[in-house]
């Protein structure tokens, strides 16, 4: 009888779907044969990005044009070199589908802008941007798009080496470069790296999660419309100042995450992949398979073998190119389902059945080998709501080979309980369970709150508690209550979600200092306005304002994640509930932490048991007066556990208090 996966094993209650999860790895392990038996490796198969697109060959001194388009008519290269005359250079067709054209060294030149015309299947004819084209800029004037020639004559020289093994426990400050200046515009890669960067280390994050870096045609959608996979946005800079910028983090000792979307596709035509070749079905589903009805984009076709090597190109580019030491792969769950995940996910049934998208989970099983294989110790992020089993196990176990998923539902919970709830009411039990929650094996990433809960409608975590009181009362002197509460609240949020919440930590850029109000890009309907898509640091700089309470609070917390290799060891382990004085004790990485939700209640001599008797310090502190607390706790006192394993504390309201054996 042959063995079950790993995954089944650990799990009995997967074993009514051991013959799809055995199903799944047979079609790895048959595609990646194949792959091997046709290309040798893996890595070699991910190449169709050095082939298509537009290059120079220094060795023959040829322009070498090459683009996929099997049901197209006629393709041609148009641009400055030619006048944009459709006729005077076509591409001649290959069995293959691949179009092809070679042109002297004297041709083309680097900078030059340039597009595909191309008779589509259906006799449309366009003028497209190469699939692969490294870079692709938009007009000032009309907004129109086209790729660019990029072929520096000076490539860019690294200055630093970095090994993405080293980061055990991402700490990841998830940032848009755009929006993170305070400038009302848009800003530079050269601009984040010189000014941003020092403030990501300075804060205690050993990794950097970059958004909307691939092209994408309209700036509010977060990047999250993607044109050009293989083009860094140029809104934001060269692809050379991309690389100034990674290299720069790595010189900082901060990884460096893409994320990157692979999951959909923008629908424009004139920008993106869609319709490229006329045919209705080249890149993407054919019919309502092929559109995303929440999203207004593309979906993929990932059981065509050329979208799956076009995506892991991408994948090997992006690494290799630009030295990313991983991905947060967005929209995951949208790629696991033929529904896109829009639905309930109540049982086991809802992951292996019909609905469930094979060649999508072969995708991103192929992704996450070539990812090792190319960077060993690389990271890759899955944003997942479903809980689908397996996502971050092993591919030899059963699992699709993520290194971590994004707890996704704790940030909502958050925001349920201050949208609906009274702070006398939270339900510590179910709180506990809310943060506890994940699957056995399978590393998650923790957040308070991201990007999403900071968008237009929604408010951030500070907001949303302080709201417009914010505006009048957050000067150091002032004592509003409103204030007082929204600040112990955010630390003691934050340090109880990283505690219980997962082996990695999420923070979107201000949020650690309670970067106040929302995001909202320009766009019609405010006047194409800047206000809201900044980042405003001189609050946080200003000594006379309580942002930088909770910006150094936020410090010590990454800094004490990392003393205690906190979220490199198993997770917590609840010692005592105390329903009716709102009281969480846990026990995780030889620490106890004593977290009181409580409105008003501070209890002396506070009771509960702890593993072990060696004798206790202090050694965090949410109610300290340097971090806008009212230093209620004595730092002089050490806390003796008794012969029983009692141990007694004084447990202020409101507050998050972490003990250690006293060495």
């Amino acid at each position: 009888m042959t063995k079950a996966p790993k995954l089944v094993l650990d799990d009995p209650w997967l074993e009514p779907h051991q013959a799809v999860i055995e199903r799944r790895m047979q079609q790895f392990s048959e595609t990646l044969a194949d792959i091997e038996a046709r290309s040798k490796t893996l890595a070699a198969y991910a190449t169709g990005h050095k082939i298509a697109g537009i290059h120079f060959n220094s060795v023959s001194q040829l322009w070498c044009i090459r683009e996929w388009a099997p049901a197209a008519q006629g393709v041609s290269l148009i641009g400055d070199f030619n006048n944009w005359d459709r006729a005077a250079h076509p591409l001649t067709a290959t069995e293959q589908g691949v179009w092809k054209l070679d042109l002297p060294a004297e041709a083309l030149a680097h900078g030059q802008k340039v597009k595909l015309h191309i008779i589509g299947a259906d006799g449309s004819r366009r003028d497209r941007i190469p699939a692969c084209i490294r870079r692709a800029v938009q007009d000032p004037t009309t907004h129109d798009y086209c790729g660019q020639i990029w072929n520096p004559p000076q490539p860019y020289v690294w200055q630093h080496r970095f090994n993405p093994a080293s980061i055990t426990a991402p700490l990841i400050y998830e940032s848009h470069v755009g929006m993170a200046g305070e400038e009302p515009r848009v800003h530079t890669y050269r601009e984040f790296a010189d000014a941003i960067l020092p403030r990501v280390a300075h804060a205690g994050y050993n990794t950097l999660q970059l958004m909307a870096v691939q092209e994408h045609p309209y700036y509010g959608s977060f990047g999250y419309h993607v044109s050009s996979f293989f083009a860094p946005c140029s809104r934001f800079g060269t692809p050379e100042d991309l690389k100034y910028l990674i290299d720069t983090a790595h010189g900082l000792g901060i990884a460096v995450l893409l994320d990157v979307v692979h999951s959909h596709a923008v629908k424009n035509i004139a920008e993106g992949l869609n319709d490229f070749d006329g045919s209705g079905h080249q890149y993407f589903h054919s019919g309502p398979l092929g559109d995303h009805p929440a999203w207004d984009s593309k979906c993929f076709d990932y059981a065509r073998p050329e979208v799956r090597q076009f995506l892991l190109s991408n994948i090997r580019y992006w690494l290799e190119e630009f030295r990313f030491d991983g991905f947060r792969f967005d929209g995951v769950t949208s790629m696991l389902y033929h529904s896109r995940g829009i639905k309930a996910f109540g049982n086991y049934d809802d992951y292996f059945g019909s609905d469930s998208d094979d060649a999508a989970i072969l995708y991103l099983k192929l992704a996450s080998k070539l990812i090792q294989d190319l960077k060993p110790g690389a990271i890759a992020i899955a944003e997942d709501m479903s809980g689908m089993p397996g996502l971050c196990r092993p591919l030899d176990e059963g699992g699709l080979g993520f290194s971590y998923r994004l707890a996704m539902g704790i940030p909502d919970y958050w925001i349920k309980l201050l949208k609906h709830s009274r702070d006398e009411d939270w339900d510590m039990g179910e709180l506990w369970g809310v943060l506890a929650n994940r699957r056995h094996g399978e590393s998650t990433i923790a957040y308070a709150e991201s990007h999403d809960q900071a968008l237009v409608g929604d408010k951030t975590l500070a907001f949303r508690m302080m709201d417009q009181e914010m505006y009048w009362h957050m000067d150091r002197a002032d004592t509003n209550a409103v204030v007082e509460r929204g600040i112990a609240l955010h630390k003691l949020i934050r340090l109880v979600t990283l505690v219980l919440g997962g082996e990695g930590w999420l923070n979107f850029m201000g949020n650690e200092f309670g970067h106040p109000e929302w995001l909202d890009f320009p766009r019609e309907g405010n006047g194409w306005s800047y206000h809201y898509c900044r980042r405003q640091w001189s609050l946080v700089d200003n000594p006379e304002l309580k942002y930088g309470w909770l910006a150094e609070f936020d410090r010590d917390l990454m800094h004490f994640a990392t003393r205690f290799s906190l979220l490199t060891t198993p997770p917590a382990q609840l010692l005592h509930l105390d329903v009716g004085q709102n009281i969480i004790v846990a026990e995780r990485a030889n620490l106890i932490f004593v977290f009181n939700f409580s409105v008003a209640n501070s209890l002396f001599d506070y009771a509960f048991h702890v593993p072990g008797l060696e004798t206790r310090e202090l050694v965090l502190d949410t109610d300290l007066p340097t971090i806008g607390g009212h230093g209620r706790v004595d730092h002089a006192f050490d806390y003796p556990v008794a012969a029983d394993g009692v141990m007694k504390i004084y447990t202020p309201s409101r507050s998050g208090l972490v003990y250690s054996k006293k060495s």
